[in-house]
């Protein structure tokens, strides 16, 4: 069985239902057909996050996810970096709790590592179709 860590840079904030959201992911990959290996949630600043995205992307434009896939096709396994502004704004633009879009960040990073892609229209239609899905499977979002 892997594991699912959590490393904070540069920022703090208290992750409400930590355990419930690693258990969450772990399922998430299991009914998507992977295995866990170990996989790393980095909570960071835009700052950090944009460096990231210039260096290994070549864009300078803001985002709120980037995924670094270490894994194989039987093992998830990677880093995911989160900009935590991103997700505080996005959430407000979006009109949804913070704790809402963290998750929605964390299984789209999650979904890269699995082979999704989000590069056209239809990809990033059919991969918000797959987020969905599995946001409604999360226990504390289901109401």
């Amino acid at each position: 069985m892997g594991e699912i860590c959590l490393e904070f840079l540069d920022v703090s904030f208290d992750l409400i239902d930590e355990a419930l959201k690693k258990e969450w992911i772990a399922d998430v990959i299991k009914m998507e057909g992977g295995k866990l290996g170990v996989l790393t949630f980095v909570f960071c600043n835009d700052k950090h996050l944009l460096k990231l995205n210039r260096k290994y992307l070549n864009s300078s434009s803001l985002t709120d996810v980037i995924a670094f896939d270490y894994g194989n096709k039987d093992i998830v396994e990677g880093d995911v970096y989160i900009s935590l502004e991103r997700v505080v704004d996005n959430a407000e633009k979006f009109n949804v709790e913070t704790f809402h879009e963290i998750s929605r960040v964390m299984v789209h990073g999650t979904l890269h590592l699995l082979g999704y892609a989000d590069k056209t229209v239809e990809e990033k239609n059919s991969m918000a179709l797959i987020e969905d899905k599995y946001l409604s499977l999360h226990p504390i979002l289901i109401k």
